[in-house]
């Protein structure tokens, strides 16, 4: 016989989650992508795209490695921030559940991209449609706490974040010195392949529900410590892959527009992640920085070459340093970078910044 007592408990649980959900908390975050906003997802996979060993995480606040790819906090982490809310957890976390799914998820899996034959050399990790598959099972969790109704309002009211694109070029296309993508397209057909797929992506995203999100496009690729390790010989970024960047984000620029115009509304928003990298990495020492060009824990030229560990040459102030490792920024430039996300100009956000978004979503 079942137990009403239990039943009772059940239903005040989620009368309680309805009322603390349809009284205003922070809007839900939820966050797809690759390891420049992974927070963990990795650790739950078996794949050698993790960051769940020291020196990662040195300056978080437990000061132990938590997947993410990054000294500190990464960008999801600071927009969480900026928005009030607690971070969003790793949805392969098992702490993520009950109340705490209100809050968002994080989605992002190290190592994939646009394509899915992207980052196949880690094997089991989330490709984005694997992450949208589970933005569809979050969104039945939730409406099981709060109902359909409320999930629905939940999912349209939150922000979100995608980052995706790098891992096409660096893990993909200029992989090899000759590769399958090379023989098939020159860089400017593959970029536009690229796009298309993305466009794909969120116009998926936009089905299950998302009603503002932040597109980012991919750095200044030719620049980080890896390609410096692997092209230059006198600190000039790799040209090849600087044009892949030049290429891309104005591609996903009027790709962004192009979607709103069908749809009527600002749903996406092009974060020129080229122009706004640009800023720090050609005159690091305007924003605090030493080098823009040596990552701060690696080994080799630039420190640029295989995996941050506990062998590696590391810096004792990463405030110093734009690149943590040989691919991905230090906490002090992903603050950079976030500053930028909410009140950038229309030079790097397209066609407003964070900051203007929550100003008219609050009316």
């Amino acid at each position: 016989m079942a137990n009403p007592g239990f039943a009772i408990t059940l239903a005040i649980v989620v009368i309680t989650t309805f009322i603390t959900y349809s009284e205003g908390a922070p809007r839900a975050f939820f966050v797809f992508g690759d390891s420049l906003v992974d927070n963990g997802n990795n650790n739950f996979l078996a794949t050698t795209a993790r960051a769940d060993s020291p020196p990662y995480g040195v300056d978080y606040p437990t000061h132990r490695p938590t997947g993410r790819f990054s000294n500190g906090l990464n960008i999801a982490d600071l927009i969480s921030k900026q928005l009030g809310a607690d971070p969003t957890l790793p949805y392969l976390d098992p702490a993520l559940d009950g109340d705490k799914l209100l809050v968002g998820a994080n989605f992002a899996s190290a190592g994939i991209g646009i394509l899915n034959d992207t980052g196949i050399q880690f094997v089991n990790i989330l490709r984005i449609y694997d992450q949208l598959d589970l933005f569809q099972q979050y969104q039945q969790r939730v409406s099981a706490l709060i109902g359909a109704e409320q999930t629905t309002r939940l999912v349209n009211g939150a922000l979100v974040l995608i980052t995706l694109g790098g891992n096409d070029y660096v893990n993909n296309y200029f992989l090899t010195p000759i590769s399958v993508r090379q023989l098939q397209y020159n860089i400017q057909d593959y970029s536009h392949v690229v796009i298309t797929e993305y466009s794909k992506i969120l116009t998926r995203l936009h089905d299950l529900g998302a009603r503002r999100v932040l597109v980012t496009g991919t750095g200044p690729l030719g620049c980080v410590p890896a390609e410096l390790a692997l092209w230059s010989s006198n600190g000039e970024c790799a040209n090849e892959l600087q044009q892949a960047s030049k290429i891309f984000n104005p591609l996903l620029v009027q790709m962004t527009t192009r979607l709103n115009q069908q749809l009527s509304s600002d749903i996406f928003v092009a974060v020129n992640a080229m122009e706004l990298q640009n800023d720090f990495i050609d005159k690091p020492k305007e924003f605090g920085f030493v080098t823009s060009k040596i990552a701060c824990c690696g080994q080799g030229p630039y420190n640029g070459l295989g995996l941050c560990t506990t062998a590696s040459n590391l810096c004792t102030n990463r405030d110093e340093y734009a690149f943590w490792d040989a691919f991905h920024p230090t906490e002090k430039a992903n603050k950079i970078i976030v500053k930028t996300i909410f009140t950038g100009s229309n030079k790097y956000m397209s066609p407003m910044n964070l900051s203007t978004i929550m100003a008219i979503d609050s009316l």
